[in-house]
């Protein structure tokens, strides 16, 4: 739980750092999930490891020129589609947990889980409305965790609550803006 927060905290403060405690804090994870019998949330975590991965190379080669990746905003194209592909994603995964395995709240878990892959893109990708979508993920994790009696869980969730607003603070002040460009004068 402390390599958690740490990693989200890292990420929230843009620390590359976060990205090797983010590997080690999924693969514990990938366990308690697996014994909860929340399996789409247990895959999740492997893909969070591949994503770790990709977003410590991102935001390290990421940006212009193969420089450091740089925070910006979502553009309306992306977010509109990332929902659609999130929203079918869930609804297929959750279709699938439903009819082959004996998962707990299928269909939450695997909405929850294709939101939170595409939350976890974004952040790979320094979008500042990652954490916006965070905050919704994270306070439905809390009522499933609650209500799954997984208690430490949901209060970890409870205080990425916390850090999601902390991040898109932080994120959200060092958003590069493209200046207007001078007027063009004629002679």
């Amino acid at each position: 739980m402390v390599v958690t927060l740490l990693a989200v905290y890292l990420t929230t403060r843009q620390i590359i750092w976060c990205w090797p405690l983010a590997m080690v804090s999924v693969t514990l994870y990938a366990i308690v999930f697996y014994g909860a019998r929340l399996y789409a949330d247990m895959g999740l975590q492997g893909l969070y490891l591949g994503l770790a991965v990709y977003g410590w190379w991102a935001w390290l080669r990421g940006g212009e020129d193969h420089g450091e990746l740089e925070v910006s905003r979502t553009s309306t194209r992306t977010r509109g589609l990332l929902v659609l592909v999130a929203a079918l994603g869930g609804i297929a995964l959750g279709q699938t947990l439903a009819r082959l395995t004996n998962a707990s709240l299928p269909f939450m878990d695997s909405m929850l889980t294709a939101f939170s892959v595409a939350a976890q893109w974004m952040q790979t990708r320094k979008l500042l409305e990652c954490w916006l979508v965070w905050l919704v993920v994270d306070v439905c994790y809390v009522g499933m965790f609650l209500y799954k009696g997984l208690y430490l869980t949901a209060g970890l969730y409870a205080v990425f609550l916390v850090l999601a607003v902390m991040g898109f603070a932080e994120w959200r002040r060092s958003v590069k803006t493209d200046p207007l460009p001078a007027p063009v004068l004629a002679p």
